[in-house]
């Protein structure tokens, strides 16, 4: 515990949204948009902010700076996962800290997330600003994947409490494979794909929008966000799945009665091929894009394949979901199936090509699927920070003011939890 006897706040800054709240608890307190509408970007100030230092207090952040976009001006300070602008950052924590959370930071240790291969001079930046504008005692910050894996260790397919695994982490802008080799991630062989949730909203959206002119252009965004979240899975099999949908429309086909918000007029749609020709894009990406052709599975074999030899039986054993747009019913049965295929596949020749002299080890694939998987990284970092151990891996205030900033350069990986 620290000092005080307060638990420590844990806060997960991704492109799209923030997760905040304090360590031991299950769920974050605040979900809320990285995003800040502030005024003196585009050069403007208002009557009340001509005064000096004013300008600094007048900004929203998270669904008050999208209901302010009118007057205010847009930004998003991190971009990939990656920080941006730091003016914006630091303001965007003031709020986090003290309106959302509403703690005062010198009494909290805090656990902050970062993406893999971030550069050391931004862990600088974060520890300048948290212990010089902050004052905060203590602060750690820990690599995304790293806490998913921690996150994973809830699930009842986890014998064992391990710190290497691949993470599968899809968001809502990018979907990254990373491989963690206890509790070190192996920047190597880091591979991102650019499909994710976003692009399958736009996909149903196109889909929807070509069967139903029924539905208002203004609404086609929102009404495609629910179809993708409430009624999309993956199925194991696209041929099947279209014959099963044609032979019985009206046991697979929903129709949704609602009304325009503006003209209150009443329209209906149906739900059908959508449901898993969305989450479909993962798995055949040659349905929505001509540049990106590798499969989801196949850039998670080719990870695994282009990490050290020695380290690749624990990296297929523990292929660990992270992120909202992994949340699809079947989603890992259907990644473990895919890989399992061909890693037996290169086994079987392998075998072949020694003439039967070489008989190898078979190879376990296992894809975990857990209840935290939405917020993995949060809890993940909820439960570390509620451990003994995090105050003792933590950088303080005494260090930063003795060395420097530099101290967060290297922030020690903690043991596996007993």
């Amino acid at each position: 515990m620290s000092l005080s006897g307060l638990p420590a706040v844990v806060i997960d800054n991704g492109t799209g949204y923030t997760k905040m709240g304090y360590a031991g608890n299950d769920d974050p307190s605040f979900i809320i948009p990285s995003t800040i509408a502030t005024h003196e970007s585009k050069g403007k100030q208002t009557a009340a902010s001509m005064k000096k230092g004013v300008e600094d207090l007048d900004f929203f952040i998270g669904d008050e700076a999208k209901a302010n976009e009118k007057t205010y001006d847009i930004n998003n300070p991190i971009r990939h996962g990656q920080i941006q602008n730091w003016t914006h950052m630091e303001q965007y924590w003031e709020h986090c800290i003290f309106k959302y959370l509403r703690c005062e930071p010198e009494d909290h240790y805090f656990l902050l997330t970062e993406p893999p291969l971030n550069a050391p001079e931004n862990r600088e930046f974060t520890a300048e600003i948290m212990f010089e504008t902050f004052n905060v005692p203590g602060l750690y910050i820990a690599v995304q994947a790293v806490l998913a894996l921690a996150a994973s260790w809830t699930s009842k397919n986890v014998t064992e409490r391990t710190l290497t695994g691949t993470v599968v982490d899809s968001g809502d802008g990018v979907t990254h494979i990373i491989p963690v080799s206890e509790g070190y991630v192996i920047g190597s062989s880091i591979k991102h794909i650019p499909i994710a949730g976003r692009d399958i909203t736009g996909f149903v959206q196109q889909i929807m929008r070509e069967r139903e002119p029924t539905i208002p252009p203004a609404e086609s965004l929102e009404i495609a966000k629910r179809v993708k979240e409430q009624y999309s899975y993956v199925c194991p099999d696209l041929v099947k799945e279209f014959t099963k949908y044609d032979s019985d429309p009206s046991k697979w086909f929903k129709t949704i009665n609602t009304q325009d918000a503006v003209s209150k007029r009443p329209y209906s749609y149906d739900v059908g091929y959508e449901r898993f020709l969305g989450p479909e894009i993962f798995f055949n990406p040659e349905i929505i894009s001509s540049d990106f052709l590798t499969p989801l599975p196949k850039v998670v074999d080719d990870t695994v394949q282009s990490c050290p030899i020695d380290c690749r039986r624990g990296l297929y054993k523990n292929i660990v979901l992270s992120g909202g747009s992994t949340m699809f019913k079947d989603f890992g049965k259907r990644l473990q199936r895919d890989i399992k295929r061909s890693v037996d596949y290169r086994i079987k020749r392998s075998e072949e090509l020694s003439g039967g002299k070489l008989k190898a080890v078979p190879l376990e694939v296992n894809v975990i699927s857990h209840n935290m998987q939405r917020y993995a990284v949060w809890f993940g970092g909820s439960m570390l920070a509620s451990t003994p151990e995090f105050y003792n891996v933590c950088h303080t205030k005494a260090k930063y003011d003795e060395i420097g900033p530099s101290i967060c350069r290297y922030n020690p990986v903690f043991g596996t939890m007993g």
